[in-house]
């Protein structure tokens, strides 16, 4: 069964790290060019949706891995389009990654809102 528990921690845990993303992706002094208003959207609005995607996930897994695998393919879209670089590319992926860990982290352990495939029948 979901819960809006687990549903809600899970896609604020996404929003605050689109932020934290969006911030340490603007944050490059050496940038020939500021990164544009609808990138900084884009960045929070996928990293919102890859919590909101950790909330509603039945996958039956662990908690890490549900975290890492769901972090990594969430990224994926925010990967292709800089894949003339590849520092940003490998930097999107591994930090959506450890994003998806850290909300999974926060969600199932801190706050004990099992995923919707590990919650015991009453």
């Amino acid at each position: 069964m979901l819960t809006l528990k687990r549903v809600l921690i899970a896609t604020i845990c996404g929003f605050i790290f689109g932020i934290v993303c969006m911030l340490l992706a603007s944050s490059n002094p050496n940038a020939t060019e500021p990164i544009s208003t609808a990138t900084r959207w884009l960045i929070i609005v996928s990293r919102t949706m890859l919590g909101f995607i950790i909330g509603i996930s039945a996958l039956r897994m662990i908690w890490w891995k549900h975290g890492l695998a769901l972090g990594l393919i969430a990224s994926i879209p925010m990967a292709l389009p800089v894949m003339d670089d590849v520092r940003i590319m490998i930097g999107t992926l591994v930090l959506g990654m450890i994003y998806g860990f850290l909300t999974e982290l926060i969600t199932s352990v801190l706050f004990r809102a099992k995923p919707v495939g590990m919650i015991q029948p009453k």
